[in-house]
């Protein structure tokens, strides 16, 4: 693991030497991370909780990093003598990797001493705002094919970093598997691919192309067969170095189109195939695809088994960035809680005080998600009796729910900077993600105009926020 203690920005050692210098830097502080609503974003898959207690768990400055601090000239020497020392010793809740979130909700609480809680600001929002972009991309693309898609994205990734843990996320997210070599070892996932362009363009021929790769992966054969002319002449060849395969006893796995109008030419390929006798081929599409053209692929009748997704998976192509905010939320004065708020002339931008709990509630009939819904610490929220949930905002908009169950959505991750939770398989947090994504109607996750799910508040939290706005948030 890679020493990231460093991976901060300037303003929160700053703030820490003004805290140390105050002697308020062992006071006990609560941040909130969420996200707000995006209109491309209704629901997120929150992920890059692993990389976060990792952090959390190896947080010490070099030497190398305290001379660096020092070579700036702004930190007095008695703070970098502080830093030399400084451990996390808080504590994190967040939901779990591959849960479902929505906007407001805090999905991770870090609870430290204020100069702690300061610095990780920034590393927690790099691993959290990028996987979770990434993995909620992948749910959508994934959604749109119903399955079968591999992340292809690391040549067009932002870094190195983006490319592993893009991967990472993907995975999470429903993909079957990666082109990326290093994620594949990393994380213990899938990996996939065959040839370029390059290799077909490097013979004499296409079909003497076809034929070295045949004899060197008679088991795993998949052609990519759109160098040239994918219908007059990458087919064909295809299927003579098929029936060729299939004569040694091997049968070939398939073909791959990466150009040109995908509909038609998968069509027709598929006609070729199966009238060749090679039906169990598989055909695989990629070039630059997402959930847009492959929900209108899926409508024009493609004929595509898999889908090898790059640009537009791992970059995010068209919401570059999650947006999520870390927001102190309480401090702690002799033990009490002393909430805290983020006024602002957008209502969208005004925080929710205190600490929180996260619940969702699921319908016992359906066990179909209800609503999720935020209280103060230490609220119960009972099963049986009946919930009147309101509009935040808008408090006219009220629903009663009685047979309901309850679920916290969020788990201790780190306790006195150490981490609590086990490291989960990529696998098992898929087929948890899948298994809470069926618990959601199809309007609130559908790609087009999806109903907004609702995320409330409790009474008692909706009282303490309404009466620091009314306050000024001013303690």
């Amino acid at each position: 693991m890679r020493n990231l203690t460093m991976l901060t920005d300037l303003y929160q050692l700053t703030m820490g030497q003004g805290y140390f210098n105050e002697k308020k830097h062992e006071q006990r502080a609560v941040f909130d991370v969420f996200f707000r609503p995006n209109r491309l974003i209704t629901y997120s898959v929150a992920a890059g909780m692993e990389q976060v207690a990792d952090y959390l768990e190896h947080l010490r400055f070099s030497e190398d990093d305290i001379a660096y601090l020092r070579s700036l000239g702004c930190f007095s020497e008695d703070f970098l003598a502080y830093l030399a020392e400084l451990r996390f010793t808080g504590d994190v809740v967040s939901v779990r990797e591959g849960e479902m979130v929505f906007p407001y909700e805090p999905i991770l609480t870090v609870t430290a001493p204020m100069i702690e809680a300061q610095l990780v600001e920034t590393a927690i929002l790099t691993f959290v705002n990028h996987q979770t972009l990434i993995a909620t991309k992948a749910a959508k693309i994934v959604d749109a094919a119903g399955g079968g898609v591999m992340e292809f994205g690391l040549r067009r990734a932002q870094g190195a970093d983006a490319g592993i843990y893009g991967a990472r996320a993907a995975m999470i997210a429903g993909c079957v598997g990666t082109s990326n070599v290093l994620a594949g070892k990393m994380f213990g996932v899938p990996v996939s691919g065959t040839m370029a362009h390059s290799w077909v363009m490097n013979f004499p021929s296409e079909l003497e192309a076809f034929r070295a790769y045949a004899r060197s992966f008679p088991d795993g054969c998949l052609l990519l067969v759109d160098t040239y002319d994918t219908l007059r002449s990458g087919v064909p060849h295809a299927i003579e170095v098929f029936k060729e395969l299939r004569a040694a006893g091997h049968e070939p796995k398939g073909i791959r189109l990466d150009s040109g109008d995908l509909a038609y030419l998968s069509k027709e390929a598929r006609k070729m195939l199966d009238a060749a006798g090679f039906e169990d081929a598989i055909i695989c599409a990629s070039g630059d695809l997402d959930e847009n053209s492959i929900a209108s692929l899926k409508e024009q009748g493609a004929k595509i088994d898999s889908w090898g997704v790059g640009t537009k998976l791992i970059t995010s192509a068209d919401l570059p960035a999650l947006g999520g905010v870390y927001k102190l939320a309480a401090v702690y004065e002799n033990g009490v809680e002393i909430p805290k708020i983020k006024l602002s002339d957008t209502t969208e931008k005004i925080t929710n005080p205190g600490v929180k709990e996260v619940y969702r509630l699921y319908d016992r009939k359906t066990d179909k998600a209800i609503a999720d819904y935020i209280t103060r610490a230490g609220e119960t929220v009972g099963e049986g009796a009946p919930l009147e949930l309101f509009h935040p905002v808008d408090t006219w908009k009220k629903k009663t729910v009685t047979d309901f169950r309850v679920r916290n959505l969020r788990v201790p991750l780190v306790k006195n900077g150490k981490r609590v939770s086990d490291m989960v398989p990529l696998h098992e947090l898929s087929a948890a993600f899948k298994a809470e994504k069926a618990r959601f109607w199809e309007e609130y996750t559908r790609r087009d105009m999806p109903h907004i799910y609702k995320v409330d508040l409790s009474p008692a939290l909706h009282a303490l926020k309404s009466k620091m706005v009314e306050e000024g948030g001013e303690q």
